[in-house]
């Protein structure tokens, strides 16, 4: 009885110090989600609509230590469901990962910032036109002893709601970051063909961010393959300052300024058979200024938002209803 009994205390022993040794972690997912509802009115043309352009709801969790899943789906964005992310991702030793599914590729710093986190109601030119959700696989590093984030990865170049076709030519997309006390800098490469052209972008970025300042400056190139078609322009400068308030339940209250534009431009598409591209993005600049009191508590917070943009367009293009001055206002959910 004795043997048996310190055999017994040994097996219990070795397994609670095998348990100790394994990375813990829940199997219960998280669940979160935001609501952007608006009204925006056109200052031109006096007209106004409402609308809600999101309804994003987002499911992650872990199946393993080293295992994690994500979906995340858009239930309305102005009247229309999306599916947006699908992915798995694996861990591969300490500070690489390896992610395979339907997410956005890598590049940009804007076009990552998630809607529960805009600082304006509207992106500016450049996270607009780099927005690309793709499905492939793309590794991620995190340097371990130094700031620096690596990612890149190959992607099919068909839209997301077709994964059927098959391809001699992928597209590409890759980012770097390097972060040095409150500023980050951020540099990227994009190969993209949603239609019949194909387009390079090249992306460099720096922030600076403080307690109640948020500064930031994004540049990006675009360029046409074999084509006569010049290169594409796009810049975004904003600032936003937030303080600390007691109004209500309300406990923030921040200003926001922005300069973007860029100069003209085309989606990939060609204007005829003659195969030469369309013109479909006018030059512009834009200014928009803003002002949004928050309620915010760990994980959960309100926004409410109002914008005005102003839009210079050149003398000969006449913007469609819309696109020229407007006037936003905008509640912004997030659990």
């Amino acid at each position: 009885m004795r043997h048996f009994i310190t055999l017994l205390l040994f097996i219990t022993s070795a397994a609670a110090a095998v348990a100790d040794s394994i990375p813990t972690f829940s199997y219960m997912p998280q669940i979160s989600g935001t609501l952007r509802a608006r009204w925006e009115d056109d200052l031109t043309d006096g007209e106004s609509r409402f609308q809600v352009r999101n309804a994003r709801l987002s499911i992650q969790g872990d199946v393993a230590p080293e295992i994690s899943y994500f979906f995340q789906t858009d239930l309305c964005d102005r009247g229309k469901m999306k599916i947006l992310d699908a992915y798995g991702q694996l861990g591969i030793i300490k500070g690489l990962n390896l992610r395979a599914g339907q997410f956005r590729m890598p590049m940009g710093v804007e076009t990552f910032r998630h809607p529960a986190n805009y600082i304006f109601a509207n992106r500016s030119t450049v996270g607009k036109t780099c927005n690309y959700r793709a499905v492939g696989a793309r590794l991620h590093y995190q340097l371990p002893k130094l700031p620096l984030m690596i990612e890149a990865g190959v992607f099919s170049p068909w839209a997301i709601g077709d994964h059927d076709k098959w391809s001699k030519a992928m597209t590409f997309g890759s980012k770097v970051q390097y972060y040095l006390g409150e500023w980050t800098f951020t540099t990227g490469f994009q190969s993209v063909k949603p239609a019949e052209l194909r387009m390079n972008y090249f992306d460099l970025s720096v922030a600076w961010h403080s307690a109640r300042w948020q500064v930031e400056a994004e540049y990006l190139s675009k360029h046409y393959l074999h084509t006569v078609l010049d290169h594409t322009d796009l810049w975004c400068v904003f600032g936003s300052y937030s303080m600390p308030v007691k109004a209500g339940i309300f406990n923030y209250l921040s200003f926001q300024g922005r300069w973007d534009g860029s100069t003209a431009g085309s989606d990939g598409t060609t204007a005829d058979d003659s195969g030469l591209p369309a013109i479909t993005d006018a030059a512009r600049n834009r200014i928009t200024a803003g002002a949004t009191i928050s309620y915010r508590r760990t994980r959960v917070w309100v926004d409410l938002r109002v914008n005005y943009e102003t839009v210079f367009y050149h003398h000969d293009f006449t913007p469609a209803t819309g696109q020229g001055d407007r006037l936003l206002a905008e509640m912004v959910i997030h659990f």
